[in-house]
């Protein structure tokens, strides 16, 4: 093997196969793709604690600890909303920037809907890894 050549890399043998995704990869990690089924369930995860959190609010219980505890469920929401979309737009073989066009008004929220909740991810592999299997 001379030292000064380049490894010679396949792209269908560059990537292992995907590891099983699970709840703390989810939530927490941007790298990777998920597909629709692991995006939609994360997102009812997310809007399950956030309804939870409101209820909690909203009966007043605690008076401030309520809203204390709104704002601490709240901010890590934003968090995983992202890292859950974020390997969405990676299946779509998209940078999980992508989950920017949400804040654009009225257009950005349907256009990430569409693209990240109806539309089928590519197939195989692609540059941010393998599909889940």
């Amino acid at each position: 093997m001379n030292p000064y050549q380049p490894p010679q890399s396949n792209v269908a043998t560059a990537y292992a196969p995907a590891k099983p995704m699970n709840m703390k990869d989810l939530f927490l990690s941007f790298d990777g793709r998920i597909n629709r089924s692991w995006y939609w369930a994360g997102i009812g995860i997310q809007t399950g604690i956030m309804i939870v959190a409101a209820l909690v609010f909203m009966m007043g219980i605690g008076g401030n600890a309520g809203t204390i505890l709104f704002g601490l469920v709240c901010l890590p929401m934003i968090y995983t909303g992202f890292a859950i979309g974020a390997k969405r737009w990676h299946d779509r073989d998209k940078s999980g920037w992508w989950n920017l066009i949400g804040l654009v008004p009225y257009i950005g929220g349907l256009w990430q809907l569409i693209e990240c909740g109806c539309l089928e991810g590519t197939r195989g592999p692609n540059r941010y890894g393998p599909p889940l299997p």
